[in-house]
């Protein structure tokens, strides 16, 4: 591997860690023999850590844990023991160790060692961002990322999630559940309008996710911010199951939403026969 390739890859992983949801409080499921309450409230205080938040005191980390500050000063002077969390003049913070937790996740992805020189390729072809995620829950979640360009108000990095039924990527995703399982989601998730062009409406949103599975693409213009506008393909598995999205994003004003299509959609579908062919031999 060069030095240019891994360099990019040690940035991701740092991305990975400072772009975790933080934490406000601990959601606490109905108890059960399953679940250890401990463990849950350390991860919270990991959490609770993030871009607006990279050091913190005793009584800020309990508070935004949802912990009491004896709970809290616990869990951070175990994970000082263990090398996660430093301390400095009574501030606390996450160490590089925290890495580790990261990249257990990433290196056991295939696309994680796959997918990256593909997508340069792509970024390079189209001068823009290019991006792959996957679908947990209600969100898409970023794994990897190029960004040329900053596109959106929020500084998108690997961890970064975002709803899943107003993005590109996340309605190539969406198109590969059952209809009972697209259903639920859509029902559970927050459909508010960010811009006057979001589409919220149930029927519609199933529409156009039917649209990206028929097509093997989905586009949205302007639906979650309003110079903001994307299109996705799927990475599919060799059982031909969609298990992740790729898209190329840029600024409405640089291309009308035809000339976005015509200038990505072909690397784009490219990339992803490419590393679709790598899966299927891995």
């Amino acid at each position: 591997m060069g030095s240019g390739a891994l360099s990019r890859r040690c940035v991701l992983l740092v991305n990975t860690l400072m772009s975790i949801p933080e934490a406000s409080v601990i959601d606490t499921p109905p108890p059960s023999d399953s679940y250890v309450q401990s463990f849950a409230r350390g991860l919270a205080v990991i959490r609770a850590f993030g871009p607006d938040h990279p050091s913190m005191t005793l009584s800020e980390v309990a508070n935004r844990a949802g912990l009491t500050r004896a709970g809290a000063r616990r869990i951070l002077l175990t994970l000082a023991q263990l090398g996660y969390v430093s301390m400095d003049e009574r501030r606390f913070a996450l160490t590089p160790r925290i890495l580790d937790l990261g990249y257990a996740y990433l290196s056991g992805l295939p696309l994680w060692n796959l997918a990256l020189p593909y997508m340069e390729s792509v970024a390079q072809a189209t001068r823009e961002s290019c991006s792959v995620s996957v679908l947990d829950g209600l969100d898409v979640v970023y794994i990897l990322r190029l960004s040329t360009h900053k596109v959106m108000s929020i500084n998108l990095s690997v961890g970064s999630r975002l709803p899943a039924w107003a993005t590109a990527m996340g309605r190539v995703l969406l198109a590969g559940l059952d209809d009972a399982t697209l259903d639920k989601v859509l029902r559970e998730s927050a459909r508010v309008a960010y811009t006057p062009d979001t589409v919220t409406e149930i029927p519609a949103l199933k529409a156009a996710i039917a649209r990206a599975r028929r097509e093997g693409h989905a586009c949205v213009v302007r639906e979650l911010e309003p110079g903001l506008q994307s299109v996705a393909v799927p990475i599919v598995d060799r059982g031909h199951r969609t298990i992740a999205a790729m898209n190329v994003s840029c600024h409405a004003s640089r291309y009308t939403p035809a000339e976005m299509v015509q200038a990505f959609l072909p690397p784009l579908r490219e990339a992803a026969a490419q590393i679709n062919q790598a899966l299927r031999h891995r």
